[in-house]
């Protein structure tokens, strides 16, 4: 919300030094966020005075154009003139070559004399041209920045300005004034409107405030104006679309009117253009008083005005010209004709006001927020009215509103108010907070005195009525906010200072600190990072073709998911059952602007829906729910097991010289998978594994010693890839880091380091070629005894030299013994015995 200094200095005290920086300080306090300061001057610098044009001459040029050698006063008749520089004539009459062709002798203009400065750093001096030495310029409004007209001279006259010669025209066209742009929260939809800041600075600052509405008088009842109807068949969770609507009627308006220098300034320096004079009356209005108003061309309108939800397939042309299908849920503004308005959102051409209108209803309705808020995003149309009506807009106000564009229209355009006017619709009930004495005390932790509770809760604009054990308060209609005692309470801290908030760190409890499933959650996730992997984050909302891919391992499965009731995206309706399907749109993201040798894990939660999901009913507020309604609402959970997930693509490590990296490959996948196992204490099993998002061939499941499935690693299917337009060979795991957890002892012990020498001995066994590797490894160990501190396959070869169907495994076998250095007879004992082990099971013989 941009807040010009000039209108809010008409409702709140604000010093008359005080800056844009200034007022957003003063604001800070009371829970405001600063943007931005909006300045004209920081841009555009005098000397900007008014000049008159006391000769034309027309001169052709050779290149077609013809300019205007202008003699400009810009001083009046027999004044001094005071201004000093080079180029400033003594004598108050510039020379000044023009060549726009919109004004005449004796038009006021505005004049850049030089030493100006103009907008973009255009610096004014005297320069000769066509033959002429020209000293200053005659300036357009888009020259000064006030506009996007480009095609002429700003002429005063033409804005309703007969200034005398010399005036600062900076200062009559509000140049000097600025504005301060705050961030307005989505539950103080108040603040979009001089009001309510002017309100919030006073709170700030401890002066007073002048409510804007207060100075309008209008009248307490209306009737006999137009025909208004509220029809709403369909409410949106039963609260009717439009529940007040104001409509009243100014005849004879000349809508040729410029808009007053004052108003269309404040309306620039608060972000909005100046269209038309009706227009901008009623864009003035709405930042004044927080109420957005309408103007309808009355003479285009035919029979009652109707407000009702869309019919199926009904079609509306809006202002912007775009012809818009309607959804049964939005709610319209409706004659004989049909729509002619989305309400609240932005109004129809087929009434809009134009050169030729000259009767007008005023339009002041109270619209729900919930019903304008969808039809704003449902047509992508953002106005400044949606915007205020779908954050709440005081239902008392509209009356006031409505009176405040009829005073305009008839002092600015000429107009004659009808005494007739209508008021339809149903006040909403008020809202009545009960505050415990102690409560607000309890909850910030400042013994606020009964003075300051029932001040801030008046100058909120509430009515606090002393009653045993504390207060009822009456929030104020502005106020959709407040509902709670809690709400009250953050109010109170608000206002009486958030700086009186005493800074107290907690103390710890003794004898606590992370949970158990916390301290593995860190080490696991600690561990892929020391072992270079990068840590990401990725949506949590993927396809259903997504879930069904990574969270079924068989071919065509289904996997039962959460659909969301209002995605971000259709095509990501769906919370996610497997992290992998977000880790390779990260990967791809990261590829497609040339980022391609990645390690990127991520660790969360999935959403694995159960038999019952959510519950029939919502518990009421302000009362904890029973035992059995909280587990209800448990049940309704689903379950949402933490995983962890990595994606590999490219090579493991920067080219370099003498250097060449290495791709990554299934067995780095199954290497972290076995990490992840290794810091928990958990010994993961991998066999060969089928999984459809994974190799054929290149995969591996990953299991407990129990048999349970935890995960997969592996090469991820060259198909999913091609898709994905991901590198071939990229590989990946995901583990059920929860089933981890559980299986992970209380304590790891670590082993007894040795102090004496290993003894290492290999060896090559030939093996039918169906035989899984790892089952032939379990049997070395197996068969070693106890001597074997560690075993593991360094190289599978199967070609020349090895009969088909058969392939060859080489182990290394590393012995040692706790209490004596082995004999080399013991070793190969114990090596021989691993061999006769894994000869009785598969028929290994060796190579």
């Amino acid at each position: 919300m941009r807040i010009p200094l000039s209108w809010l200095r008409e409702f709140a005290e604000v010093p008359a030094g005080a800056t844009a920086e200034d007022v957003m300080e003063e604001l800070v306090k009371v829970g405001f966020e600063e943007e931005d300061v909006h300045r004209p001057t920081d841009a555009l610098q005098g000397p900007v005075v008014v000049g008159q044009v006391l000769s034309l001459v027309k001169e052709p040029q050779t290149n077609g154009k013809t300019i205007n050698w202008c003699q400009v006063r810009v001083v009046p008749e027999g004044a001094e003139q005071t201004l000093t520089g080079e180029g400033i004539d003594p004598s108050g009459v510039q020379g000044i070559i023009c060549g726009a062709h919109n004004f005449v002798e004796g038009d006021k203009v505005v004049v850049t004399l030089p030493g100006a400065v103009l907008p973009g750093d255009f610096r004014i001096s005297a320069r000769k041209t066509y033959g002429h030495l020209s000293a200053g310029m005659i300036a357009s409004v888009r020259e000064l920045g006030i506009g996007e007209d480009h095609d002429g001279i700003l002429v005063l006259s033409r804005i309703g300005l007969d200034p005398e010669i010399g005036t600062d025209a900076m200062e009559l066209l509000g140049l000097y004034d600025q504005a301060a742009e705050i961030n307005v929260t989505p539950d103080r939809g108040y603040a979009f409107s001089i009001r309510g800041a002017a309100r919030e600075y006073a709170h700030a600052t401890g002066t007073t405030f002048t409510d804007p509405a207060s100075k309008v008088q209008a009248p307490e009842v209306l009737s006999g104006g137009y025909g208004v109807k509220l029809n709403d068949d369909t409410p949106i969770y039963g609260k009717p679309g439009c529940d007040r609507f104001v409509a009243r009627t100014v005849r004879g308006v000349d809508p040729s009117r410029p808009t007053p220098p004052w108003m269309a300034s404040r309306l620039r320096l608060a972000g909005i253009r100046s269209i038309s004079l009706p227009v901008d009356i009623s864009n003035y209005v709405m930042l004044e008083l927080g109420q957005p108003t309408h103007c309808y061309d009355l003479d285009k309108l035919s029979g009652d005005i109707v407000v009702r939800r869309a019919a199926a397939g009904e079609k509306i042309t809006t202002l912007d010209d775009k012809e818009r299908t309607l959804d049964p849920e939005d709610l319209l503004i409706t004659d004989d004709s049909g729509a002619i308005g989305i309400a609240g959102v932005m109004g129809g051409a087929a009434t809009e006001v134009g050169g030729t209108t000259s009767n007008i209803l005023v339009e002041a309705a109270h619209f729900d927020d919930v019903s304008i808020g969808r039809s704003r995003r449902r047509h992508k149309l953002p106005s400044e009215a949606s915007k205020r009506f779908e954050r709440g807009v005081d239902w008392h106000v509209a009356g006031i509103a409505a009176q405040r564009v009829v005073d305009l229209l008839v002092e600015l355009a000429g107009g004659t108010a009808d005494e007739a006017g209508t008021d339809v619709g149903t006040a909403p009930e008020t809202v009545t907070i009960d505050l415990p004495a102690g409560f607000a005390a309890a909850r910030i932790g400042i013994d606020f005195t009964e003075e300051q509770i029932v001040t801030s809760l008046a100058d909120l604009g509430a009515a606090v009525d002393k009653v045993d054990g504390g207060w009822t308060v009456t929030a104020p209609s502005w106020r959709h906010d407040l509902e709670t005692k809690e709400d009250l309470t953050e109010e109170i801290a608000r206002l009486v200072g958030y700086d009186k908030i005493p800074a107290t760190l907690p103390v710890a409890p003794p004898g606590r600190g992370l949970t158990r499933v916390q301290q593995q959650r860190r080490r696991l996730i600690q561990s892929l990072a020391d072992a270079g992997l990068t840590e990401v984050l990725s949506y949590p909302f993927v396809s259903k073709a997504a879930n069904d891919t990574f969270g079924v391992a068989e071919q065509g499965g289904d996997r039962p998911a959460l659909k969301l009731a209002n995605p971000i995206s259709e095509e990501q309706g769906f919370l996610r059952t497997s992290i992998l399907p977000g880790l390779i749109e990260v990967a791809k993201r990261n590829h497609s602007r040339g980022f391609r040798d990645l390690a990127i894990f991520e660790s969360g939660q999935v959403f694995l829906p159960g038999e019952t999901m959510g519950t029939e009913s919502i518990p009421p507020l302000g009362a904890k729910p029973a035992d059995e309604v909280l587990d209800a609402l448990y049940d309704g959970v689903p379950d949402q097991p933490f995983h962890v997930a990595a994606v590999l693509t490219g090579h493991d490590s920067p080219a370099a010289a003498a250097h060449a990296p290495r791709v990554w490959d299934w067995a780095d996948a199954l290497d972290i998978a076995r990490l992840a196992g290794d810091v928990l204490g958990v010994d993961l099993v991998a066999s060969q594994g089928t999984h459809q998002a994974f190799h054929p061939g290149r995969a591996a499941k990953l299991s407990l010693r129990t048999g349970e499935t935890v995960g997969y690693a592996g090469e991820l299917h060259p198909k999913l890839l091609a898709a994905s337009d991901m590198p071939a060979r990229s590989v990946a795991l995901e583990l059920n880091a929860d089933a981890l957890f559980e299986a992970a002892p209380d304590v790891i012990v670590a082993r007894h380091i040795s102090t004496f020498p290993v003894a290492t001995q290999d060896v090559a066994l030939v093996v039918p070629a169906e035989v899984p590797a790892d089952d032939v490894l379990d049997a070395l160990r197996e068969g070693a005894g106890e001597l074997l501190e560690d075993v593991a396959l360094f190289d599978v070869y199967a070609g020349k030299g090895i009969e088909d169907g058969k392939k060859s495994l080489a182990f290394g076998l590393r012995f040692r013994a706790a209490d004596r250095t082995l004999t080399a007879d013991e070793a190969s004992a114990a090596r021989e015995g691993a061999v006769a082990l894994a000869a009785e099971r598969f028929g290994a013989f060796q190579r």
